[in-house]
């Protein structure tokens, strides 16, 4: 599923973000390649949210430096960098006061697309999210939860973008639709083979999503490493994480 191209999309070396007097993240190193999905796993305040925030230059690394496709994000026009990666949070971070389709079309018209190919390709990410049209001129408080979850990624996928940043976007999801929406993202991303960093807490969906799979803990990397590997890693804290999954009751897997 790894692209060819040798130049990772993302690619983290050695970053740190300190606020103070703190390390949220230290010394981090990763990259991501086209095509490829790592998952960040570990527990609230880990660090996970924080350097998906490095990425998009929401924040900028006191050490170390992130690049995307080469280049350094303190180098990038901060409004081009986010308009190339798409950006997924809980309930899809829709606007309440806009439609589903002028939610889904926000970057197709801010890049002044015509109207006409706008429209066209609202209708189209709808329906790659498994949506019907007529949901089109609903507002976000007139959907479920599991609705608001593919417009959020309908949006994140509108102007094609070539990453993709998920921060826990399945988590306030009840489990059949979390499970729905987890079955329909891996099948999508084997379809459009973006650069994926997706957030989560949970082990389960850790290896059901990703490529590779790294443990993050008080900031600091704990293990990377491809997702059929990692539940046999011999570091305490995957022990711990993979123990804890396995006592637990048994998962709704439809």
């Amino acid at each position: 599923m790894t692209s060819s191209n040798p130049r990772p999309a993302i690619d983290i070396d050695h970053a740190s973000f300190r606020l103070s007097g703190r390390d949220l993240v230290h010394d981090l190193t990763l990259s991501v390649r086209q095509g490829e999905t790592l998952v960040l796993l570990g527990r609230s305040g880990s660090g996970k949210t924080t350097t998906l925030r490095l990425v998009n230059r929401l924040l900028e690394p006191t050490a170390g430096e992130v690049r995307v496709n080469g280049l350094r994000t303190t180098d990038w026009d901060p409004i081009r960098l986010r308009r190339g990666i798409g950006y997924v949070i809980q309930e899809g971070g829709l606007f309440p006061h806009f439609t589903v389709a002028r939610n889904v079309g926000l970057v197709p018209r801010i890049e002044n697309w015509p109207g006409e190919r706008t429209r066209a390709r609202v209708e189209e990410m709808l329906s790659l999210v498994g949506l019907s049209a007529d949901l089109a001129s609903r507002y976000p408080a007139q959907l479920s939860g599991g609705q608001r979850q593919r417009v959020g990624v309908a949006r994140a996928l509108a102007a094609d973008p070539p990453i993709l940043l998920l921060d826990e976007p399945f988590g306030a999801l009840d489990p059949i639709t979390r499970a729905e929406l987890q079955k329909e993202f891996r099948a999508l991303q084997q379809r459009l083979k973006k650069a994926v960093i997706f957030v989560t807490h949970d082990l389960h969906e850790a290896l059901v999503l990703g490529d590779r799979v790294a443990l993050m803990e008080e900031g600091r990397m704990i293990e990377d490493l491809p997702t059929t590997e990692f539940a046999h890693s011999t570091k305490p804290l995957v022990r711990a994480y993979v123990e804890a999954f396995s006592d637990a009751p048994e998962r709704d897997e439809r």
